[in-house]
């Protein structure tokens, strides 16, 4: 394994487009994309809400935090987590030992405009907890985790993607082309 860091981990709340951003970016730098919520649904056999309905949030949050500790940064890759990884502080730690830890930002309004479905979206939650309550709670998480912070607030995919990049190289990693 290198020592020096040459994956890049996307954390940040749900719908700011981890997943989209994660594609590109692999596309981008030619690395493998892994997105934790597929290998979650994947391993358990089931959706994250199915997860959460059956066994409740904090199982979904376990089953997360050992997706994240099974991760194997042998090789370089682009990681969209899901937006409760930041709960595993082991999981967070394995994460920033072999990578880069880009925080996706993005307002309150922006992100209940891209998301109509909070009540079925597989969201790790305490029961009855509201939006607002899970953001303010998560984004001391994802700031505390973040080598840095992209504010995703009126871009593109395309910008966001710039962006990323060049806090990418400012933070050393060696990127291709």
């Amino acid at each position: 394994m290198h020592s020096e860091k040459q994956s890049v981990v996307l954390i940040g709340m749900p719908g700011v487009g981890k997943s989209t951003l994660g594609v590109l970016l692999a596309k981008e730098l030619g690395l493998e994309f892994v997105d934790t919520d597929l290998s979650i649904q994947t391993r358990e056999g089931k959706t994250l809400q199915e997860i959460m309905d059956e066994r409740g949030y904090l199982e979904l949050r376990a089953v997360e935090a050992q997706v994240l500790l099974e991760l194997n940064f042998d090789s370089a890759k682009v990681v969209a987590t899901g937006g409760s990884a930041v709960y595993s502080p082991q999981g967070m730690e394995h994460l920033q030992a072999s990578s880069h830890v880009v925080y996706l930002s993005l307002s309150l309004s922006a992100l209940r405009e891209r998301i109509h479905n909070y009540e079925q979206r597989g969201i790790a939650r305490a029961p009855g907890q509201s939006f607002e309550s899970l953001m303010e709670e998560r984004v001391q998480l994802y700031r505390r985790y973040a080598d840095t912070e992209i504010d995703c607030e009126q871009k593109t995919p395309q910008q966001c993607l710039q962006a990323i990049l060049t806090a990418l190289a400012k933070l050393g990693l060696p990127l291709k082309g």
